[in-house]
């Protein structure tokens, strides 16, 4: 069985990450990229589809672990009455072969050591062929894959697994690298698993040196940009939402989606997370990723792509696998990808506009795709659609793409006025002023003394926050005071916010889900911007105190039991964590920058 979602830590190269159990064992691991087969999938099935455990042969072994400060490599301290030992997990952020390197550190007298290898190429679904290699190393093949493992460690057959058992005194460190090649290839190349750990601690510690100072959460947000930075895929720039696919966001349930793509959704707030830390360089490659990715007939972009901008990432259902804590089903792709959203609009030319805003140069093949969006947009802003939820029933009028299509045109206005763009301005105007008037005639409704999920509905969404943070009202204007107070009224669950109550089966799905975790930091950024600082303060400290030990946060969390639901760890989260930091201790707040933009 999977251990809990807050039992586990990431390590990653920024091409693909794995995900660690506190008793050592990886569960989940795609490659050669975030959205490949797994070759360990046990988080989402069992032992049998995969998994690689080195950790203590005591299961009543004392366990602590931490990330080496300012890195993405992780160190659990084992130990027992007879000895102790540490386990350094890290992936080498190198531009060759994809490498998993864990090294047993001796610390303390003798302490007895288990491994377990099963290896389950495609999701767990497929047995490599394997066999001896230089020097008594594994090499398993199934099909395009290919991994090969060098240990001195004495591994032996057992039924379709490798296992070895071994004592590790102190002052020894036995190493193990599982390395990934195509299998039609020539194996990957041996590395030096100690010089290794070097180059990956040089990386993290000089990429993590270069972030803007935050101050009084400065340990918080810098472990959030590292998991921003290693949910990066590299040779693109693209930034996956999560690692994983089908944690449920109710335990047993069906609400299992996978995350393993890039969503336009959160390009802004992405964006300023990363140019207000410093870190203009990856907010370059975000945003000509984003650019590349919508290139093309407007009426066609998506809310979400592949890695290098793949548009077809067609859903379908791994029905061998069991599911985390019995969820089913588990989902590969992603159907919504073909919703039609209009708040993607909004959220691409909000991006682009603060790329501009934020001295990233210009490209006049951006201004000519803005445009384009917004001559589409004209036609189409009026439309119903799926909501930035991704709702599986009946398109509607959703009030938050309504001030998305809002922004979009509030942002063109600006552009074309801030730094000399050409465009129809006064058509542009008109636009503007039509849905602003609109959302607040049809999205405000007075019964419920507040801005409501669709129009002539009567249900709250917490999406809602969301309207100050972009510049649509003022946080102080009434509507949005007496938004925030319903929220506050009815969404919360035991201090954390629901996104909408899920009971009235209004979404297409069964009822119930978690807290979403970034509901909660945009309420902490409404409370900021209404001058009620101390409640800001304190529902942010409650926040960070729902992070797992290692720092990391899932989408959702359980109000009652505090357990993480969702998929792990999860870019929004993060991204909102930062941003929220921003607005409550620095003077260029995010908040701000977008309301007052």
């Amino acid at each position: 069985m999977a251990a809990r979602i807050e039992d586990y830590a990431m390590i990653g190269d920024c091409e693909t990450a794995a995900l660690v159990a506190r008793d050592g064992s990886i569960d989940w691991l795609c490659w050669p990229r975030f959205d490949s087969g797994a070759c360990f999938a046990a988080l989402i099935g069992s032992r049998e589809n995969g998994r690689w455990r080195v950790g203590a042969a005591d299961p009543n072994a004392r366990i602590s672990r931490r990330y080496r400060k300012d890195t993405l490599i992780l160190e659990t301290d084992i130990e027992t009455s007879r000895g102790e030992a540490t386990i350094i997990d890290f992936m080498p952020p190198s531009a060759n072969a994809s490498d998993v390197v864990r090294l047993v550190v001796g610390k303390r007298g003798v302490l007895p050591v288990d491994v377990e290898l099963v290896i389950r190429f495609d999701y767990g679904s497929l047995v490599p062929w394997i066999t001896r290699f230089e020097e008594g190393a594994l090499l398993a093949v199934a099909g395009p894959d290919l991994v090969v493992l060098r240990t001195p460690a004495p591994l032996r057959a057992d039924g379709l697994a490798h296992k070895a058992a071994f004592d590790i005194s102190a002052g020894e460190t036995v190493p193990f690298v599982l390395s990934y090649g195509p299998s039609h290839l020539p194996a990957p190349d041996a590395i030096d698993p100690f010089a290794a750990l070097v180059d990956a601690e040089t990386f993290w510690r000089c990429w993590t040196a270069s972030a803007n100072a935050i101050g009084e959460w400065q340990e918080a947000v810098t472990r959030s940009l590292i998991t921003l930075k290693a949910l990066t895929y590299r040779p693109t720039g693209g930034i996956v939402s999560a690692v994983t696919t089908s944690l449920p966001e109710r335990l047993g349930g069906g609400r299992n989606w996978d995350y393993r793509f890039c969503w336009l959704r959160d390009a802004t707030f992405t964006l300023l997370s990363l140019m207000n830390a410093g870190y203009f360089e990856e907010a370059r490659a975000w945003r000509a990723w984003l650019l590349r990715a919508v290139a093309g007939a407007p009426e066609q972009a998506q809310i979400m792509y592949g890695l290098n901008g793949e548009r077809r990432l067609q859903e379908w259902e791994a029905p061998w696998l069991c599911g985390y804590e019995d969820s089913r089903p588990v989902r590969i792709g992603n159907a919504a990808c073909s919703q039609l959203q209009l708040d993607i609009y909004g959220e691409t030319i909000d991006a682009l506009y603060h790329a501009r805003r934020g001295k990233l140069r210009a490209d006049a093949a951006g201004w000519a795709l803005q445009c384009a969006f917004l001559a589409h947009l004209e036609q189409t802003w009026r439309d119903p659609d799926h909501g930035v939820w991704e709702m599986r029933s009946g398109p509607r009028q959703f009030t938050l793409s309504k001030v998305m299509a809002w922004v979009a045109f509030d942002r063109a206005i600006k552009t074309a006025e801030i730094f000399g763009e050409q465009g129809p301005l006064d058509r542009w105007r008109a636009v503007r002023r039509e849905i602003h008037e609109e959302v607040c005639r049809r999205g405000f409704d007075g019964e419920v003394g507040a801005f409501v999920q669709s129009y002539g509905s009567k249900r709250l969404d917490a999406s809602l926050l969301l309207a100050p943070l972009v510049g649509f009202l003022p946080a102080a204007d009434p509507r949005m005071r007496s938004t925030v107070a319903a929220i506050e009224r009815r969404l919360l669950r035991d201090g954390l916010v629901m996104r909408y109550d899920s009971g009235d089966g209004d979404d297409g799905l069964a009822e119930g889900e978690g807290a979403f975790l970034a509901c909660s930091f945009w309420l902490v950024d409404n409370l900021a911007l209404l001058g009620r600082t101390e409640d800001a303060r304190s529902l942010f400290e409650r926040l960070l105190a729902l992070r797992n030990d290692v720092g990391l946060l899932s989408e959702e969390v359980d109000a009652g039991s505090k357990r993480m639901l969702g998929n792990f760890p999860q870019a929004l989260s993060h991204i909102a964590l930062i941003n929220s930091a921003h607005n409550l201790g620095m003077a260029e707040k995010p908040a701000h920058q977008r309301s007052s933009s």
